[in-house]
Protein backbone atom coordinates (compact mmCIF):
# COMPACT_ATOMS: atom_id res chain seq x y z
CA UNK A 1 0.00 0.00 0.00
CA UNK A 2 1.77 3.06 -0.91
CA UNK A 3 1.77 6.09 1.52
CA UNK A 4 -0.69 8.57 0.52
CA UNK A 5 -3.57 5.06 0.62
CA UNK A 6 -2.73 4.14 3.83
CA UNK A 7 -3.07 7.75 4.99
CA UNK A 8 -6.39 7.61 3.47
CA UNK A 9 -6.67 3.99 5.16
CA UNK A 10 -5.63 5.31 8.49
CA UNK A 11 -8.00 8.30 8.71
CA UNK A 12 -10.97 6.25 8.47
CA UNK A 13 -10.46 4.87 12.55
CA UNK A 14 -9.68 6.34 15.35
CA UNK A 15 -6.43 5.18 16.57
CA UNK A 16 -5.37 4.06 19.60
CA UNK A 17 -2.03 3.34 19.69
CA UNK A 18 0.40 5.30 17.67
CA UNK A 19 1.95 3.08 14.72
CA UNK A 20 4.64 4.48 12.99
CA UNK A 21 4.30 2.45 9.44
CA UNK A 22 7.99 4.46 7.64
CA UNK A 23 7.88 6.92 4.85
CA UNK A 24 6.40 9.22 7.46
CA UNK A 25 3.18 7.78 7.96
CA UNK A 26 1.96 7.11 11.45
CA UNK A 27 -1.10 6.80 13.45
CA UNK A 28 -2.86 9.44 15.61
CA UNK A 29 -3.15 7.29 18.27
CA UNK A 30 -4.06 9.22 21.82
CA UNK A 31 -1.30 6.41 23.45
CA UNK A 32 2.05 7.12 23.12
CA UNK A 33 3.18 3.49 22.88
CA UNK A 34 6.50 4.00 21.99
CA UNK A 35 7.21 5.58 25.46
CA UNK A 36 5.24 2.70 26.97
CA UNK A 37 7.00 0.28 25.12
CA UNK A 38 10.34 1.94 26.73
CA UNK A 39 8.73 1.50 30.15
CA UNK A 40 7.27 -2.03 30.57
CA UNK A 41 10.26 -3.74 30.04
CA UNK A 42 9.76 -6.47 27.11
CA UNK A 43 12.74 -8.65 26.62
CA UNK A 44 14.52 -7.30 23.18
CA UNK A 45 15.15 -11.07 22.26
CA UNK A 46 12.00 -13.49 22.04
CA UNK A 47 13.33 -15.53 19.12
CA UNK A 48 11.66 -19.09 19.49
CA UNK A 49 9.30 -17.53 21.79
CA UNK A 50 5.38 -17.51 21.99
CA UNK A 51 3.53 -14.35 23.08
CA UNK A 52 0.00 -13.37 23.96
CA UNK A 53 -1.16 -9.95 23.84
CA UNK A 54 -4.24 -9.33 25.96
CA UNK A 55 -6.04 -6.07 25.11
CA UNK A 56 -3.82 -5.80 22.31
CA UNK A 57 -6.17 -2.90 20.74
CA UNK A 58 -4.43 -2.13 17.63
CA UNK A 59 -1.54 -4.44 17.71
CA UNK A 60 1.34 -2.38 18.35
CA UNK A 61 3.02 -4.70 21.13
CA UNK A 62 2.26 -7.37 19.35
CA UNK A 63 3.63 -6.56 16.16
CA UNK A 64 6.62 -5.30 18.24
CA UNK A 65 7.10 -9.04 19.44
CA UNK A 66 6.88 -10.12 16.21
CA UNK A 67 9.85 -7.48 15.25
CA UNK A 68 11.97 -9.01 18.38
CA UNK A 69 11.53 -12.63 17.18
CA UNK A 70 8.62 -14.46 18.72
CA UNK A 71 8.31 -17.31 16.68
CA UNK A 72 4.13 -16.96 17.85
CA UNK A 73 2.18 -14.48 18.86
CA UNK A 74 -1.50 -14.17 19.37
CA UNK A 75 -3.52 -10.68 20.23
CA UNK A 76 -6.99 -10.89 22.08
CA UNK A 77 -9.49 -7.93 22.49
CA UNK A 78 -13.08 -7.98 23.36
CA UNK A 79 -15.25 -9.28 20.81
CA UNK A 80 -15.17 -6.85 17.85
CA UNK A 81 -18.60 -5.63 18.19
CA UNK A 82 -17.32 -4.04 21.46
CA UNK A 83 -14.97 -1.60 20.12
CA UNK A 84 -16.26 0.83 16.66
CA UNK A 85 -13.36 -0.44 14.25
CA UNK A 86 -11.15 -2.84 16.35
CA UNK A 87 -10.98 -5.58 13.60
CA UNK A 88 -10.10 -2.92 11.09
CA UNK A 89 -7.67 -0.86 12.73
CA UNK A 90 -5.64 -4.16 13.63
CA UNK A 91 -6.24 -5.38 9.84
CA UNK A 92 -4.72 -2.26 8.76
CA UNK A 93 -2.04 -2.40 10.92
CA UNK A 94 -1.22 -5.97 9.98
CA UNK A 95 -0.92 -5.48 6.36
CA UNK A 96 0.99 -2.02 6.18
CA UNK A 97 3.41 -3.82 8.68
CA UNK A 98 3.67 -7.12 6.53
CA UNK A 99 2.96 -8.95 9.69
CA UNK A 100 1.20 -11.50 8.33
CA UNK A 101 2.22 -14.00 11.24
CA UNK A 102 0.39 -12.28 14.02
CA UNK A 103 -3.01 -14.12 14.71
CA UNK A 104 -5.73 -12.26 16.86
CA UNK A 105 -9.27 -13.27 18.39
CA UNK A 106 -12.15 -11.52 19.52
CA UNK A 107 -12.00 -12.70 23.18
CA UNK A 108 -12.45 -12.04 26.72
CA UNK A 109 -9.76 -12.32 29.33
CA UNK A 110 -12.15 -14.92 31.25
CA UNK A 111 -12.51 -17.07 28.20
CA UNK A 112 -8.76 -17.81 28.21
CA UNK A 113 -7.55 -21.53 29.22
CA UNK A 114 -4.54 -23.57 27.82
CA UNK A 115 -6.73 -25.84 25.86
CA UNK A 116 -8.77 -22.99 24.08
CA UNK A 117 -5.11 -21.14 23.45
CA UNK A 118 -2.34 -22.79 25.04
CA UNK A 119 0.61 -21.60 27.18
CA UNK A 120 2.60 -18.72 26.30
CA UNK A 121 6.50 -17.90 27.18
CA UNK A 122 5.66 -14.31 27.83
CA UNK A 123 2.31 -12.67 28.32
CA UNK A 124 1.74 -8.96 28.03
CA UNK A 125 -1.56 -7.47 29.85
CA UNK A 126 -1.08 -3.94 29.49
CA UNK A 127 -4.28 -1.49 30.36
CA UNK A 128 -6.51 -4.22 30.84
CA UNK A 129 -6.53 -4.95 35.11
CA UNK A 130 -8.81 -1.63 36.00
CA UNK A 131 -11.54 -2.66 33.45
CA UNK A 132 -12.22 -5.23 35.06
CA UNK A 133 -15.25 -6.22 37.17
CA UNK A 134 -13.66 -9.44 38.64
CA UNK A 135 -9.63 -8.80 38.65
CA UNK A 136 -9.11 -11.78 40.45
CA UNK A 137 -10.74 -13.90 38.25
CA UNK A 138 -9.27 -11.92 34.96
CA UNK A 139 -5.64 -12.98 36.47
CA UNK A 140 -6.58 -16.54 37.65
CA UNK A 141 -6.90 -16.90 33.67
CA UNK A 142 -4.08 -15.06 32.44
CA UNK A 143 -2.13 -17.29 35.23
CA UNK A 144 -3.58 -20.41 33.21
CA UNK A 145 -1.81 -19.92 29.99
CA UNK A 146 1.83 -17.86 31.46
CA UNK A 147 4.45 -20.30 31.12
CA UNK A 148 7.48 -17.97 31.98
CA UNK A 149 6.81 -13.90 32.29
CA UNK A 150 3.82 -11.99 32.85
CA UNK A 151 3.77 -8.01 31.98
CA UNK A 152 1.08 -6.27 33.47
CA UNK A 153 0.99 -2.64 33.56
CA UNK A 154 -1.80 -0.74 35.40
CA UNK A 155 -3.33 2.50 36.48
CA UNK A 156 -2.80 2.38 40.06
CA UNK A 157 -4.78 4.75 43.43
CA UNK A 158 -4.04 5.22 46.94
CA UNK A 159 -0.46 4.77 46.58
CA UNK A 160 0.12 6.14 50.15
CA UNK A 161 -1.59 3.39 51.85
CA UNK A 162 0.61 0.67 52.69
CA UNK A 163 -2.00 -2.15 53.45
CA UNK A 164 -3.53 -3.94 49.95
CA UNK A 165 -6.30 -2.08 49.02
CA UNK A 166 -8.33 -0.61 45.79
CA UNK A 167 -10.81 2.15 45.02
CA UNK A 168 -14.05 0.81 43.56
CA UNK A 169 -15.07 3.44 40.69
CA UNK A 170 -19.32 2.38 40.18
CA UNK A 171 -19.59 5.43 37.44
CA UNK A 172 -17.06 7.32 35.36
CA UNK A 173 -15.27 9.05 37.99
CA UNK A 174 -11.77 7.44 36.58
CA UNK A 175 -11.31 9.72 33.07
CA UNK A 176 -14.58 10.07 32.35
CA UNK A 177 -14.58 6.54 31.10
CA UNK A 178 -17.66 3.90 32.49
CA UNK A 179 -15.51 0.82 31.62
CA UNK A 180 -13.04 2.32 34.38
CA UNK A 181 -14.05 -0.43 37.82
CA UNK A 182 -10.79 -0.23 39.72
CA UNK A 183 -7.55 1.44 40.91
CA UNK A 184 -5.53 -0.57 43.43
CA UNK A 185 -2.47 -0.09 44.72
CA UNK A 186 1.07 -1.73 44.62
CA UNK A 187 0.36 -3.88 47.52
CA UNK A 188 -3.00 -4.99 45.70
CA UNK A 189 -1.59 -5.74 42.46
CA UNK A 190 1.33 -7.78 44.13
CA UNK A 191 -0.84 -9.80 46.35
CA UNK A 192 -3.53 -10.24 43.79
CA UNK A 193 -0.67 -11.43 41.88
CA UNK A 194 0.65 -14.08 44.46
CA UNK A 195 -2.89 -15.28 45.08
CA UNK A 196 -3.34 -16.50 42.23
CA UNK A 197 -0.32 -18.39 41.77
CA UNK A 198 2.31 -15.86 40.76
CA UNK A 199 5.67 -15.48 42.23
CA UNK A 200 8.81 -13.34 42.51
CA UNK A 201 5.54 -10.26 41.42
CA UNK A 202 7.28 -6.98 41.59
CA UNK A 203 7.20 -3.38 40.10
CA UNK A 204 9.46 -2.90 37.12
CA UNK A 205 8.92 0.85 36.06
CA UNK A 206 6.65 3.53 38.07
CA UNK A 207 5.00 7.04 35.78
CA UNK A 208 3.38 8.44 38.67
CA UNK A 209 1.10 11.83 38.67
CA UNK A 210 0.92 12.57 42.17
CA UNK A 211 2.02 10.18 45.16
CA UNK A 212 -1.19 8.21 44.97
CA UNK A 213 -1.49 8.00 41.41
CA UNK A 214 -0.24 7.15 38.16
CA UNK A 215 0.62 3.58 36.11
CA UNK A 216 2.86 1.21 37.10
CA UNK A 217 4.24 -1.78 35.10
CA UNK A 218 4.89 -5.33 37.03
CA UNK A 219 6.56 -8.48 36.26
CA UNK A 220 5.78 -11.95 37.39
CA UNK A 221 7.03 -15.62 36.80
CA UNK A 222 4.82 -18.05 37.25
CA UNK A 223 5.09 -20.13 40.68
CA UNK A 224 3.35 -23.27 42.71
CA UNK A 225 1.29 -21.72 45.09
CA UNK A 226 -2.33 -20.51 44.38
CA UNK A 227 -4.85 -20.03 47.31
Amino acid sequence: MNPDKLKQEIAKYKWFHTIDFGNGVVTPGIDDTPLKLKSIGLPDDLRGMAVLDIGAADGFFSFEAERRGAVRVLAIDVPVSGILGLRERFALAREALGCSRVQDLGMDVYELSPEKVGVFDVVLFLGVLYHLKHPLLGLERVRSVTGKLLILETHVDICDYQRPAAVFYPGSELNNDPSNWWGPNEAAVVGMLETVGFADAKVFSRTMVSSQTGRMVFHARPGMNVR
